[in-house]
């Protein structure tokens, strides 16, 4: 009755709020930038180490400034971490700006060595040309033929990328009629309609105006809000299985809200059977699609508690994940917000409802000074809690000194990175200084990747950093711990079931992931389903509810190692 009266009292306020227009004021909010005393000292083992130049890799996002404030220039980049030549190891594609220069500044791939080094692939040969302002990027086996494609979104057209098969890509957008000219954010692969081909949803930022000045209270010119802007509806691509991406975004619903999208993930949240969609938006309520069997979609995130905070206001949303930080079986929603918000944890309290959990969790007060992008939940420890990681920067100057880097292209944006580890029952303790230098870099930070990039058992960070340099930070603890990796895999469509639901029972608890590609803030990855384990010796089963509503269990067995789950066929 309680959680009613909750959602109920939430659903006026935001109604309310939405009538009289009260947009939350995003001006510099003028927070001390005191890394002490937004981390307490941290008196355990670190927790990550920088691999960056140890693994060869050496991309810069390639952004130049136009003097005029182009809201664009601050937003980028984005990142995929996906196997792109079939070997075995996970490659590193990362989107470049594009139309910053005459020439272009080229999206870039690297391939991940026998060493465990990274070389990049030379872009003649590996990527079709893009001019379009790149921002972010999804991966997903489109044409079901065994391989990863990419799905680059931009200002401007996007591309289809499709894989040959050998880690090189030729540029499938003509064929598939891609022709929209919107801020493309964030994509996802989705096979919505369960015909077996994945599907594409695109969140749509803004109408960018590039005439249009904005400045500070104090008369100095400053980047656009988004409000200052009008909203665009975002775009769904039916598969028709010829090449061919068919736009059905008005059939399906999607055209009658124009928000602000940057972030996206997707998962059955009323375990229907049917992938629903639930989008981060900047100023604007967010949205939960919820698929109705493939048919149309209809936004419920009101109603469910999941669109405003519980004070019935819309925060700037950027970054989304996903995950079941208390261990009840219900999917919890993770948003990181502008400096001055905190960011916000919906805890799925029922089949039917969400409580703002922030404050009783432990996060809100840590992030209040910070802007945060990209954001993952992950066990860095693999003591069988989710974790999360949270990279910042601002989109307003600082008044503060910022401790940046010198060569860093936005000396006033730049902000430290944050860890917070998960009691196992949905509290967290900030533990950003176990991050080591993930949390001392001063850099403008964006895009975020969780995976384990050195096949050791653990998962390692990509971070990207808006006119800078991509950083890998390798995990220096989940060794400690045990844990197995899960791949569900269908034989007949030849790739990863994205939406599969995979269920770990170990010793009495129950750990529950989704399989998918897109979370966090313009970012995309494709790796086995990971579980930590902490010092359990063998698991008991594993059940998987594939999209459609099917379970299928499968045995269990030894740790420390990664399976894959062939529908209908067990374990292979």
């Amino acid at each position: 009755m309680h959680a009613i009266r909750s959602r109920r009292s939430v659903f006026i306020l935001a109604t309310f709020a939405l009538l009289v227009g009260c947009p939350p004021d995003h001006d510099d909010v003028g927070l001390p930038f005191d890394a002490a005393a937004s981390a307490p000292k941290w008196s355990g083992p670190p927790l990550l180490k920088e691999c960056t130049s140890a693994a060869g890799l050496d991309f810069r996002h390639d952004v130049v400034i136009s003097g005029n404030y182009a809201l664009p220039e601050i937003m980028g980049s984005g990142c995929a971490v996906f196997d792109a030549d079939k070997d075995g190891d996970l490659d590193l594609f990362f989107v470049n700006a594009g139309r910053t220069r005459g020439d272009g500044a080229p999206d870039r791939l690297f391939l991940r060595g026998d060493a465990g080094g990274y070389v990049e692939a030379p872009a003649r040969d590996a990527l079709p040309r893009r001019d379009d302002y790149g921002m972010g990027v999804a991966v997903g086996d489109v044409d079901n033929d065994g391989d990863l494609d990419l799905y680059v979104a931009n200002w401007g057209g996007d591309a289809l990328l499709l894989n040959r098969g050998n880690g090189t890509f030729e540029d499938g957008t003509t064929k598939a009629s891609l022709t929209r000219d919107e801020w493309s954010t964030c994509a996802a692969f989705v096979d919505y309609d369960l015909d077996g081909l994945l599907d594409i949803y695109v969140a749509h930022y803004v109408k960018f105006d590039p005439l249009k000045l904005c400045a500070r209270r104090d008369g100095h010119r400053e980047y656009c809000e988004p409000r200052s802007y009008k909203g665009r509806s975002d775009a769904l691509y039916h598969n028709r299985g010829d090449g061919l991406l068919e736009d059905v975004s008005e059939r399906m619903g999607l055209n009658v809200v124009a928000s602000n999208g940057l972030g996206l993930v997707v998962e059955d949240f009323d375990g229907d059977g049917w992938l629903d969609v639930y989008v981060a938006n900047d100023g604007d309520p967010n949205q939960l699609w919820m698929n109705r069997e493939g048919k149309r979609f209809v936004d419920d995130a009101l109603i469910l508690g999941v669109a405003v905070n519980d004070q019935g206001v819309a925060e700037a949303s950027m970054g989304v994940a996903i995950g079941d930080v208390d261990g009840n079986a219900y999917t919890d929603i993770f948003l990181t917000h502008f400096a001055g918000e905190s960011n916000t944890l919906y805890l799925r309290e029922g089949p039917n409802s969400f409580i703002d959990g922030t404050n009783s969790s432990g996060l809100y007060t840590p992030s209040l000074p910070y802007t945060g992008f990209g954001t993952v939940f992950f066990d860095i420890d693999n003591d069988g809690d989710e974790d999360i990681a949270v990279v910042n920067g601002r989109v307003k100057a600082s008044m503060k000194p910022t401790g940046a880097a010198p060569d860093a292209l936005f000396p006033e944006f730049v902000e430290p990175n944050q860890l917070f580890l998960n009691d196992g029952k949905g509290t967290f303790s900030d533990a950003s200084l176990g991050g080591g230098a993930y949390h001392e870099a001063r850099e403008m930070s964006r895009a975020l990747a969780a995976c384990d990039l050195d096949r050791d058992g653990d998962l390692d960070l990509v971070v990207t950093n808006c006119g800078g340099d991509a950083r890998l930070y390798e995990n220096v603890v989940g060794q400690n711990n045990n844990w197995i990796a899960v791949e569900p895999v269908d034989k007949k469509l030849k790739r990863q079931v994205f939406g599969a639901r995979v269920v770990v029972h170990v010793g009495g608890r129950v750990r529950r992931r989704t399989c998918g590609s897109t979370a966090s803030y313009i970012s995309s990855w494709v790796d086995a389903v990971h579980f930590g384990l902490g010092e359990a010796q063998k698991v008991d089963r594993i059940d998987v509810v594939w999209p459609g509503g099917q379970r299928e269990t499968f045995a269990g067995g030894a740790v420390n190692r990664r399976v894959t789950l062939v529908r209908g066929h067990g374990i292979q």
